[in-house]
């Protein structure tokens, strides 16, 4: 029997931006160490993605040192401290959640505004702000970052593999964002799964993941196709929705690894019912 396990790590230090490849990651009470920590707001103070701006996904983000950087096309590249100086405070909105974050530096704002053609400025949540997961499908300890909802997104290897199928296309994992890549199991298998262990931790999977316009955006250009919303649209749809992949929450603190091994404790009927 192929045994199931934790096959891709990506951290996502700016709320939008690409993400960070890794064979090895601490996870703290709010996810993944720096996943989600900054966050990009316009002058209203709402956040800032690629659903409005599609070239934020051409800004590429790494970890050196103690700094977080930031690169860009025919842009210098911008570094940044991992533990900022205090800032001072915005109340900022995700969704509909109001945040309290710190700005950053004007520095940050100029050469974002720059890149992006938009004014908009950099902040970040210091670890003493909570904000809280969705009561419906959370615990009261539960919180998370700047995440659009929940620490992790979990999407398995065969079910991209699937998709890409029906599409005919070979679109890469990149596009769907996901925290962790799972494979040994069949497609779709996630959609069944409540509660699992990866290595030392545990996890529950209280929410699929409902899509929005952001897999039709070519990471390495920044343009926008049809695809895959027009077969997810055809497979993958309920009450309105199209769903690919599973919220997840966790329950201890520790480190993640590739090759670790995935244990299925819990599962339940699909989610979504299709």
């Amino acid at each position: 029997m192929t045994q199931i396990l934790l096959s891709g790590i990506t951290v996502y230090p700016v709320k939008s931006l690409a993400g960070i490849s890794a064979n090895s990651w601490p996870v703290t009470e709010k996810g993944f160490q720096y996943d989600r920590k900054w966050m990009v707001i316009d002058n209203e103070r709402q956040f800032l993605s690629q659903r409005k701006l599609p070239k934020m996904a051409l800004i590429k983000t790494a970890i050196i040192d103690k700094n977080l950087i930031l690169s860009a096309p025919d842009r210098k590249n911008l570094s940044l401290p991992l533990e900022p100086d205090d800032g001072h405070i915005i109340n900022s909105t995700i969704w509909h959640d109001q945040c309290d974050a710190r700005s950053v530096s004007t520095e940050a704002d100029q050469w974002l505004s720059d890149f992006l053609n938009q004014d908009c400025r950099l902040v970040y949540q210091p670890d003493e702000v909570v904000r809280p997961v969705d009561p419906r499908y959370a615990q009261p300890t539960d919180k998370v970052a700047f995440s659009d909802g929940f620490p992790f997104l979990i999407i398995a290897e065969n079910s991209l593999a699937a998709l890409n199928h029906d599409m005919q296309l070979n679109l890469p994992m990149t596009r769907f964002r996901p925290n962790l890549v799972i494979s040994g199991c069949p497609g779709y298998a996630e959609d069944s799964w409540r509660e699992i262990s990866i290595g030392a931790i545990d996890f529950r999977l209280t929410k699929p993941c409902a899509r929005c316009s952001v897999p039709t955006i070519d990471p390495e250009t920044a343009q926008t196709g049809k695809e895959p919303l027009t077969t997810l649209n055809r497979t993958r749809k309920w009450q309105g929705k199209v769903y690919f992949g599973q919220n997840a929450l966790h329950n201890q603190c520790g480190r993640l690894t590739v090759g670790d091994a995935i244990k299925i404790k819990l599962t339940g009927a699909k989610q979504p019912p299709i």
